[in-house]
């Protein structure tokens, strides 16, 4: 399976398609593009990490922007795009490559790219070549990803070197930001009832406790196996339970993991790297830097321009 290509890539082929001088809207072109390059229906339903928008569109979005900014399409009407002359005098040149590198020949191009300064310094210049050859969102969301997988490893570090006390204090602050236990009192009371090894508990499911969920929850840095996950399944059958949750600091085994994907009662297995993703989604033991808000061209606003 081919690798979808990045948005440069997609420049000359998004042109090429325009070259019948026609309006076009951007279904149309995703699915030329599709076809011709030989993207598969499962590759244009990939998703950006956000899962908000599929790689495969943005790229061609992306490719139409830059396309725009250097005035080889433009939009006759809301919603389509059009080549024009300079776009048809680029074709004629019959050019193996439209990039960033090749429409800064315009000046309009070049400028916005500098975001206006005199020297036109190219804001990507000192970008890494895979993160040049990205669209904004992909690169933003990559980033974003590569913090929150740094942070992720920095929390379970010190979750793992808290005490058993703190961890159970965390456990339970994280199932009631998750919406269990209806109260951090009354989930601190249910945790810890057993008392077997580790933190062993039950707490309601919901604010009315229509449903219960046994945990258990080991501080462990190795992998908890397939026994060990028996044995929990034994104490929910003693307890007729039906939903079980079993946390650890380390990680499970496949045999384990195999195990509870096929029995009855429900076991959810949250290892280390889960936990802390927990930790992350729900605010705990964390605290917000920085925050950015994307924002995207308000097309209605224009339309009485």
């Amino acid at each position: 399976m081919a690798p979808i290509p990045d948005f440069q890539s997609l420049m000359l082929p998004f042109l090429e398609f325009a070259s019948d001088g026609k309006e076009h809207d951007m279904s149309e072109v995703r699915e030329a593009l599709a076809e011709r390059l030989g993207i598969s229906r499962e590759e244009r339903a990939e998703m950006l990490p956000s899962g908000r928008q599929a790689v495969f569109n943005n790229r061609v979005a992306w490719a139409k922007v830059y396309l725009q900014m250097a005035g080889l399409v433009h939009s006759p009407r809301r919603g389509q795009f059009q080549i024009s002359s300079r776009g048809i005098g680029v074709l004629e040149e019959k050019p193996s490559r439209i990039d960033k590198k090749y429409l800064d020949r315009f000046p309009e191009f070049a400028e916005r790219r500098s975001g206006g300064k005199k020297d036109k310094a190219d804001i990507g210049a000192s970008l890494p070549e895979t993160q040049e050859q990205a669209t904004p969102e992909e690169a933003l969301e990559t980033a974003h990803a590569r913090i929150k997988h740094d942070l992720a490893v920095d929390l379970l570090s010190r979750v793992k070197e808290a005490s058993a006390e703190f961890f159970e204090r965390l456990v339970v602050e994280l199932l009631v930001r998750m919406g269990y236990g209806g109260s951090r009192t009354e989930a601190g009371k249910a945790i810890g009832r057993v008392g077997d090894e580790g933190i062993d508990g039950i707490i309601n499911e919901d604010r009315l406790g229509l449903d219960t969920i046994f945990i258990q929850a080991k501080k462990w840095n190795g992998t908890v196996g397939r026994p060990e996950i028996q044995r929990f399944v034994g104490a929910l059958h003693g307890k007729r339970a039906h939903k079980g949750v079993f946390l650890t600091t380390g990680s499970f085994s496949s045999e384990a993991k195999a195990y509870v994907s096929h029995i009855d009662p429900k076991v959810v297995l949250i290892d280390g790297g889960e936990l802390a993703s927990l930790m992350i989604d729900f605010n705990l033991g964390t605290t917000l830097v920085a925050s950015y808000e994307v924002k995207r061209v308000d097309t209605d606003y224009f339309m009485d321009e």
